[in-house]
């Protein structure tokens, strides 16, 4: 069986970078994972600021994808890996969402994002589900971290 997700009302909502589960990054909170993410895309200061303290995860995303402001040059090289520290760190944060990731065993997570190619699996089925393959490592780690008495 293959685990879909997409809106904050679908069932494991709280694998979108817009659940509203809180992370510390960089010595600063971050409402969601989607301000830390769309944040780390600049080097301006004042920028990241404004994404991180936004309202909510779609206006940080909206600031994030404005090219009124460069983003960093080496973005394509760092844009998995700072997705990735963003969702293990959600899921070391809070013991819940650890518990519903492990929860789905070795299945499938494919977020199901009909615009997007390349973090969802696009309109139809093509695109490469990068966030769902993040979420697929991050539950791996987290089960090897899994103490048993």
């Amino acid at each position: 069986m293959t685990i879909y997700f997409y809106t904050t009302t679908d069932k494991y909502n709280e694998f979108s970078n817009y659940s509203k589960h809180g992370v510390e990054l960089d010595g600063l909170w971050w409402k969601t994972t989607e301000h830390y993410f769309q944040a780390q895309k600049f080097s301006d200061i004042s920028y990241k600021e404004k994404i991180r303290l936004a309202a909510d995860a779609k206006s940080a995303a909206n600031l994030g994808r404005s090219r009124e402001i460069p983003i960093r040059e080496d973005w394509e090289e760092v844009k998995n890996e700072v997705m990735r520290a963003a969702i293990l760190k959600k899921f070391q944060t809070h013991n819940e969402l650890t518990q519903l990731l492990l929860s789905t065993g070795i299945e499938e997570i494919v977020e199901k994002a009909p615009g997007d190619y390349y973090w969802g699996c696009g309109a139809d089925g093509s695109g490469k589900n990068m966030l769902g393959i993040i979420l697929q490592e991050v539950r791996l780690i987290l089960a090897s971290d899994v103490k048993y008495i």
